[in-house]
Order: C-alpha cells, then sequence, then structure tokens
C-alpha cells in the first residue's frame, strides 16, 4: 500500500511543478492580449478625442489672422410725435455685408497659435503615457491571471495529496500502526486545504474580471511569455533614456514652452492693433451705402488688468517648470524602483527555486520514513506545507520577475505598440491635424473630407 501511494503522490507533485510550464501553441500569448488591449481601450479613445480637440484650438487660433465677414439684415419700423394722431409709421430696411481684418498686432494672434500647437505637442504625449498605462495594465492582468491560475492548479494537487495522505493514515490507523490524533490531522489539514483551494479559485475569478476590463475579452488558456523584453544596459543607462524621451517629461516639456508664448501673448496686449474694416450696405430703395476704414487702437489705461494677466502667465509658467521638475525626478524615481523590483524579483526566485528542489527531496524522505514508522503523518504534513509553500513563491517570484521587465519598459516610455512589435495598425496622431490645421471651412473640398473622417470616427 505504502509503494502505491508513494507513486502517486510523486505524479501528483510532479504536475504541481509544471504549473508555470508553457501550454500548447493554441493558447493565448501576451501580444494578443496586448493587441485586444490596444483596440478595446476607452481610455485611448478618450485621449484620442482630446488630441482631437486639441487640433482644433490650433485651426481656431488661426481665424484671428484671418479676414472676418459677416452679414447683418434689419427692418425698422418708426413714428414720429407729427404722426401719433394719423397711426403712420415709416418703415425702412436694408442688408449690410461687414468684412474685418487684423494686419498687425504685434504678434499677439502668432503667438496664441503657437500656444496651442504646443499644447497638441504636449497631449500627443499624453496619448502616448495613456497607451503605455493601458498596455502595462494588460500585461498585468494577464500575469495575474496566470499567476492565479498556477495557485488553483497548486491547492487542487495539494487538496489530492493531502486526500492520498488522510486515506493512507485511515488504513494505518484500522491496522493499528497509528492513533486516531493522526487521521484527525489529516482531516483538519485536508479541510484548509479545500478552504485555501476556493479562495485560490476566488482569486483567480477576480483576476479574470480584471483581464476582460483591460482587454475587452475573457481569458482563455494563456501561454507563458517566451521572449522578455530587451533592458537598457544598466539602470544608469535606463534614467538617462527616461529623464530624455520618456512622454510624461515631454509633456511637461510642452507645457513651459506653452507658457512662455502664453506670456508673450499677454505682453502683446499692451500694444497697439492695426485693423482693415468694410461695409456694404443697401436699403429698400436700393441705395447703396460703401465704406472703407483703417483702424489703430490700442490700451491706455486697462485699470491693471494687462499688467495682471502678465504677472499671473509668469507665475504658471514657473508651476509648469516646477512640474517638469517634479516629473522628471518621479520618471528616475519609478526607473529605479523598476529596476529594484526586477533585482529582487531574480533572486528571490533563484532561492525559491532551490527552496522547492530541497522541500521536495525533504518531503520525499519524510514520506519514506513515515512508511517505516519513523515519521509521524504531522511530519509528513508539514513536509508537503512546506513544499507546496515553496512552489508559490516560486510562482509569485517569476509573475514579479516579468511584470518588472515590463514596469522597467514604462518607466522607460518604452511600453508602446511600436515598441513592442505588435504589427498592428496604430494611430497616427498627425492625420487629424494635417486635416484641420489650415482651418477649413465646412462647405470646402478639406472640410467636406474631414466630415467623413469624423462620421467614421462615430462609427467605431
Amino acid at each position: 500500500m505504502a509503494i502505491r501511494i508513494r507513486r502517486k503522490l510523486t505524479g501528483l507533485f510532479v504536475g504541481a511543478a509544471l504549473a508555470m510550464a508553457p501550454v500548447a501553441s493554441s493558447a493565448e500569448t501576451l501580444a494578443d492580449a496586448l493587441i485586444g488591449a490596444y483596440k478595446h481601450s476607452g481610455l485611448l479613445e478618450q485621449q484620442r478625442a482630446l488630441l482631437r480637440a486639441a487640433d482644433e484650438d490650433v485651426a481656431q487660433s488661426l481665424a484671428a489672422l484671418r479676414p472676418v465677414l459677416s452679414y447683418t439684415a434689419q427692418v425698422r419700423a418708426s413714428r414720429s410725435s407729427q404722426s401719433l394722431l394719423r397711426d403712420e409709421w415709416d418703415t425702412n430696411a436694408s442688408v449690410g455685408i461687414t468684412a474685418s481684418l487684423v494686419l498687425y498686432d504685434f504678434y499677439a494672434s502668432a503667438y496664441g497659435t503657437q500656444v496651442q500647437k504646443e499644447l497638441v505637442l504636449a497631449t500627443r504625449e499624453a496619448l502616448v503615457a495613456a497607451e503605455q498605462s493601458v498596455l502595462l495594465g494588460a500585461t498585468q492582468s494577464y500575469m495575474e491571471v496566470r499567476r492565479q491560475s498556477a495557485f488553483v492548479d497548486l491547492r487542487r494537487s495539494n487538496v489530492r495529496v493531502i486526500g492520498e495522505e488522510l486515506r493512507a493514515a485511515q488504513d494505518r490507523f484500522d491496522v493499528g500502526e497509528v492513533t486516531r490524533t493522526d487521521v484527525a490531522l489529516a482531516e483538519a489539514r485536508l479541510a484548509s486545504a479545500r478552504s485555501q483551494l476556493a479562495g485560490a479559485q476566488g482569486n483567480l475569478a477576480q483576476a479574470k474580471e480584471q483581464f476582460y476590463r483591460a482587454v475587452g475579452r475573457a481569458p482563455g488558456a494563456l501561454a507563458a511569455p517566451t521572449n522578455p523584453p530587451a533592458l537598457a544596459r544598466d539602470e544608469a543607462a535606463a534614467k538617462r533614456y527616461a529623464v530624455k524621451y520618456h512622454p510624461s517629461v515631454k509633456e511637461a516639456q510642452r507645457n513651459v514652452t506653452a507658457a512662455e508664448f502664453r506670456i508673450a501673448e499677454a505682453r502683446a496686449g499692451t500694444k497697439p492693433t492695426l485693423q482693415l474694416q468694410g461695409q456694404l450696405t443697401l436699403n429698400d430703395e436700393w441705395e447703396t451705402d460703401e465704406s472703407v476704414t483703417l483702424q489703430l487702437s490700442g490700451p491706455i489705461y486697462s485699470g491693471g488688468q494687462i499688467a495682471s494677466l502678465i504677472r499671473q502667465q509668469s507665475a504658471r509658467r514657473d508651476a509648469q517648470r516646477a512640474a517638469l521638475h517634479l516629473t522628471t525626478h518621479e520618471i528616475r524615481e519609478s526607473v529605479g524602483n523598476a529596476y529594484s523590483s526586477l533585482t529582487t524579483a531574480i533572486a528571490s526566485r533563484e532561492a525559491f527555486a532551490r527552496q522547492v528542489r530541497a522541500s521536495r527531496i525533504a518531503f520525499r524522505g519524510v514520506r519514506e520514513e513515515a512508511t517505516l514508522g519513523s515519521r509521524t503523518t504531522l511530519d509528513v504534513l508539514d513536509a508537503e506545507q512546506e513544499l507546496l509553500d515553496a512552489q508559490t513563491n516560486l510562482i509569485s517570484a517569476q509573475i514579479d520577475e516579468i511584470n518588472a521587465r515590463y514596469s522597467i519598459l514604462a518607466s522607460m516610455g518604452l511600453m508602446t505598440a511600436e515598441h513592442l512589435k505588435l504589427g498592428i495598425r496604430t494611430y497616427d496622431p498627425t492625420a487629424y491635424y494635417d486635416l484641420v490645421k489650415n482651418a477649413p471651412a465646412s462647405h470646402s473640398k478639406q472640410g467636406k473630407q474631414l466630415d467623413r473622417v469624423l462620421k467614421a470616427i462615430g462609427k467605431q
């Protein structure tokens, strides 16, 4: 009987040790999940819409330097004091067209356009940062499903192993080799194992919900990542790259530049504006009135408003500089933390692998000694628990190592579909801008093309 139980237990633990092994090639890969997350993400759709809105701000700013045409039409009825008793009304009607053009405003409008262009570039970087967040979140949810799936497999194996130990203890009790205490210990440990299995299954269900939120579909069989991402040669090189190219840093830099242009725009408000105006009016007697006006206007005293605006924009520029300083240090810290997590995970994986090997040998030895009567059922259960804990810790360390590698990529600004070579068509942030940057009118050829683009976006 002891030999039969030993063979069965050996097979169960071999299966548990393979819980983290790659599954069949037909299983879903991490790249598949990342592609699904990229296409499914509402956050990316939101950021793309914000970017298109920022593109329109550039188009609107151009209107300040273009001719403005407007029309008026009016009908006026009046009655003089002499006609109050005769109920006589005089009516007249007129239509008119007015045109105005800013000839020169000391670059105030041009500075305003530059502000909006810098904000467009900043919003593009925010879109890249959002893409990184989406893909990193999908990676972590993918690995969490694998972690919890492996835990469930281990817990199932644990239940089967302890069940075999309980039957073995019961058999030995029946022949008088052990006491009722040994059977009770095995029964208690089996109940605990079943409880832990239920908890692991609950955690797996939650991990699957997280995966669905990130990727847009329920997970199937998930393959183990086979090609870890290439990293910088060392932590210092990664930090240098991150503080120069991370999208959050570049976004903060763009915001500083935009703030500088806002100061220049505010200062230009103290200068005069040269404007050309023309008006054509036609009344109901087909008489026309035409006028052309060249107007130079500028502030003399504005109650301190303009000076306050300049100071305000300068303060906002200083705030953006401080934000850039903070962002740079946060990025450096995130790189350092990611490398620290990787170092810890690698060391833990190696240590837990040695612990698994040693615990397996110890478990087999204790079990053999128990068959000879030199070890108790409790000794066998404790050895089995130590092996289970070691296997659990090894799985977590393996998952943590993969997560840390991708966290390093994200901290460097490289967790993007393009860098990961996902092989999908990515969103082009310049396509919509190129259509609207010249502020086309709705009836123009380019404006009609824009309408078709917007309809296509709305159908997605």
